[in-house]
């Protein structure tokens, strides 16, 4: 729902402790095999943290192409000011050799306290909210480097995904703002919706890719186009029928679908999806396949479909990232496939 392309900078914000880390962990996870180096840049975070982070890295095979650079909360203010610089550097290091490379900053809310530090020990004139006037700057500065060389230079990428968090899900304080207007998009997580069990907790309506759709394959934008509609229809939708005690029976459909869509979107951190596995699921669910199944067996009926094309439709699976699009063949292999794996899951469920 919300692409980001090699190059771009894309913020992820939200309140303290609603996922935004396991949003850029379950990216770097994902990105085995795609060729990409990735830099995670922890700053001012637990010890006790860092070494989770390295250690699930090393689980999932992702150190192989991974470099953590750590100013944990124990070191000093000047060394969690410089450790974005350097994770930047380094993935500068791999952009300029032609390789595509990816830089989490984590966060920058911490790395702003930390210039703030050195700049009212220095007698630096306090600005707004006691920041130095140029901590715009120290931000702008560091997220521009995310670029798309051209071929004279090398061909390759840099692309940050700096991390913000927020006070009681303030977006408009300073800082937020600050580096909303620098990036390209934000990925907003809601405390409402991570403390309700939605994992990750994106709110649809908040979010948003400023490249957009251009980053990605043709067949995500087929079947992927109408859910970000759907799903910010659904919440309005939801809270209204909240008071409603009578609906008419296309907007109970909406609300039913919704419900299915927002459990669908339910992951875990590691969790990672395929691109061409995202393209059957989201095939699956805006073709009305999942609204007779029971909300809570929508997890089991997701993974069930993936294990059946990963055993029975690899082909399906290759077509799909060889083609980048659906035609009317492969949408015809696709409903098939999904009709004969629908039936089986209903008759096992009303055995």
């Amino acid at each position: 729902m919300i692409p980001i392309g090699r190059g771009q900078r894309e913020l992820i914000i939200g309140d303290r402790r609603t996922g935004k880390s396991s949003i850029a962990l379950t990216t770097i996870l994902n990105q085995k095999g795609q060729n990409l180096i990735c830099v995670y840049v922890a700053i001012g975070q637990k010890e006790s943290f860092v070494a989770q982070l390295q250690a699930t890295l090393e689980q999932f095979g992702a150190m192989e192409y991974s470099v953590i650079v750590d100013a944990s909360a124990a070191t000093s203010p000047a060394m969690q000011y410089l450790a974005p610089l350097a994770g930047c550097a380094i993935g500068e290091y791999f952009a300029e050799k032609g390789q595509d490379a990816l830089v989490v900053y984590d966060d920058l809310t911490k790395h702003a306290w930390a210039y703030r530090e050195i700049s009212l020990l220095l007698r630096r004139p306090a600005g707004r909210e006691a920041y130095p006037g140029d901590i715009f700057y120290q931000h702008s500065a560091l997220l521009e480097r995310a670029t798309r060389y051209n071929e004279e230079h090398g061909g390759g990428s840099l692309t940050a995904l700096p991390i913000i968090e927020t006070q009681l899900g303030d977006i408009s304080a300073y800082i937020p703002t600050n580096v909303i207007s620098i990036t390209d998009g934000q990925i907003y997580l809601e405390a409402d919706l991570f403390n309700a069990g939605q994992k990750p907790a994106i709110n649809v309506g908040t979010s948003v890719s400023r490249v957009g759709s251009s980053a990605q394959i043709k067949a995500v934008k087929q079947v992927a186009g109408k859910l970000k509609l759907d799903l910010a229809q659904y919440r309005e939708l939801a809270a209204f029928a909240q008071f409603a005690s009578d609906l008419d029976e296309a907007t109970r459909r909406q609300i039913e679908r919704g419900k299915r869509s927002m459990e669908i979107l339910k992951q875990g951190w590691d969790e990672p999806y395929r691109v061409e596995q995202e393209v059957i699921i989201f095939w699956t669910i805006s073709n009305g396949y999942l609204d007779d199944i029971a909300v809570d067996d929508v997890r089991t009926f997701e993974k069930d479909l993936i294990d059946t094309f990963e055993r029975r439709h690899k082909d399906i699976y290759k077509e799909i990232l060889e083609e980048k699009a659906l035609n009317d063949t492969l949408q015809e292999k696709i409903k098939k496939a999904v009709e004969d794996f629908s039936k089986q899951f209903k008759a096992r469920k009303s055995k």
